[in-house]
């Protein structure tokens, strides 16, 4: 194998040697290792050039690596997740969500048109062409900053859009060319039933534990909500108009019994009441103590969650900078306060998406056939995942030496995937140059600014 990164990494690589053949894994262990140390752009061709892999393997293996060999992502996704067993809690805490890869050109396969959220406002929408991928990840809090939270992604689905024979504007116009890959009427699959498939993998990975799923509104519909299994509960955003129900009473009446009661405020109609009488409370949410006002209520959103009685909570914000929203939870054994602070760690998977985008080049990779589309976006998921780990088990230890002294961030006082990426590369320069004792102490001083300087890069 290549001896690329720092020794301490090599046992979180060796977890996945059962995932593949040997020439595969070889590859793996390569990729791996030289998507962390290359900087700037990381399309798969100048990942191969900064790892120097050509000396390793022919350029070719690492392409058929993704489009032809014979290994399969949820396999990686369990042994991520036997990586993680030891930091996770008794109840397990999950995220799902969906995001972005922006591509350019006509026969991507699999791209199409999507939801742009960082350049859409409420008033207007934007679309991008690119990649939509759906992500369950697991919300974990670290031994080395046990008050934050991080998302690690283990199971990663790309959304494909049902195809159309759509046509130009234009009178008389070709069939829309940007279709390459598009899923037939039997294959297509909305995000959230891709979500569900991966929440009941995890769920069967757990029979005797309880996980808690988070997400949106836009999963917090009937394609979950009415097919989760016996140990999973979700805990999401509700639409502020929902039609909500009491429970049905029992009435020793002939004929079918109701499956809802009578009907109930919706939750705007709650927040507007002037004689409602609001809780007043301050929370740790995001990082900070928030002061908000709430309501709680148990009732039946049949369109949603059918007969499963949910715990709701109406939030207002006494500033008012936002505006009021409405959060549930399937979980009646949590207080209206436990839901809002559970719901609030579902954020970390944002910061997840930004972080693999800007540190690890995840719109990057210029992929064009299928399985290399679908694979190689959620390989740089678990590389996010092993650097977390290798920090979290032995790289804390050593972030002193590789820290930054940036004097414009004086109140600075938690540790970043942008640190933990440098550190790992920093402990991998220092043992790779100065590990020989055969350099002189001359040699030794004249490298070192040079190591100091490379911890700038990313």
């Amino acid at each position: 194998m290549p001896d690329l990164l720092v020794r301490s990494f090599a046992p979180l690589l060796l977890a996945f040697q059962p995932c593949f053949t040997r020439p595969s894994f070889a590859s793996f262990w390569a990729l791996t290792c030289a998507w962390i140390l290359c900087s700037g752009r990381r399309s798969l061709t100048r990942i191969i050039q900064a790892g120097q892999l050509t000396e390793f393997k022919h350029f070719c293996s690492f392409h058929r690596f993704f489009s032809h060999a014979r290994w399969n992502l949820d396999d990686l996704g369990r042994c991520v997740f036997q990586l993680l067993l030891p930091f996770c809690a008794e109840v397990f805490v999950a995220a799902v969500d969906d995001t972005l890869a922006r591509k350019s050109g006509r026969h991507i396969w699999g791209a199409g048109m999507h939801h742009d959220p960082l350049r859409s406002t409420q008033k207007r929408p934007f679309f991008a062409f690119g990649h939509n991928f759906v992500v369950f990840s697991l919300q974990v809090a670290l031994p080395f900053a046990p008050h934050k939270y991080w998302a690690f992604p283990i199971l990663v689905r790309m959304y494909r859009k049902r195809h159309t024979a759509q046509r130009a504007p234009g009178k008389g116009g070709k069939l829309e060319r940007k279709q390459t890959g598009q899923a037939t009427t039997k294959q297509y699959r909305t995000r959230p039933e891709l979500a569900l498939e991966m929440i009941q993998i995890v769920a069967s990975w757990i029979p005797q534990r309880m996980l808690r799923v988070l997400g949106d509104s836009e999963y917090a519909g009937q394609s979950i909500s009415r097919h989760l299994p016996a140990n999973v509960k979700l805990i999401s955003r509700m639409n502020m108009k929902a039609a909500l129900y009491a429970p049905p009473a029992k009435v020793a009446k002939r004929g079918r019994r109701r499956k809802k009661g009578n009907r109930l405020p919706s939750p705007v109609q709650i927040a507007e009441n002037q004689k409602a009488k609001w809780i007043k409370t301050t929370l740790p949410l995001y990082g900070k103590q928030v002061k908000l006002w709430y309501q709680t209520i148990d009732a039946l959103w049949y369109p949603s969650a059918g007969q499963q009685l949910l715990r709701m909570v109406v939030v207002r914000d006494p500033s008012g900078r936002r505006r009021d929203d409405c959060f549930f939870s399937l979980d009646l054994t949590l207080t209206a306060t436990q839901i809002l602070e559970i719901f609030s760690r579902r954020w970390p998977l944002e910061v997840c998406f930004r972080d693999v985008k800007q540190f690890l080049g995840f719109e990057d990779p210029q992929n064009r056939v299928a399985k290399a589309t679908t694979r190689t976006a959620p390989v740089i998921f678990f590389i996010y995942d092993l650097v977390l780990l290798w920090y979290a088990q032995s790289g804390h230890l050593l972030a002193p030496k590789a820290a930054l002294n940036r004097l414009w961030y004086p109140q600075k006082d938690s540790v970043s995937f942008e640190d933990i990426l440098r550190t790992l590369r920093y402990v991998t320069w220092q043992e790779r140059i100065f590990s020989d004792p055969a350099l002189d102490a001359h040699t030794r001083k004249i490298l070192q600014p040079f190591v100091e300087w490379a911890k700038g890069l990313t």
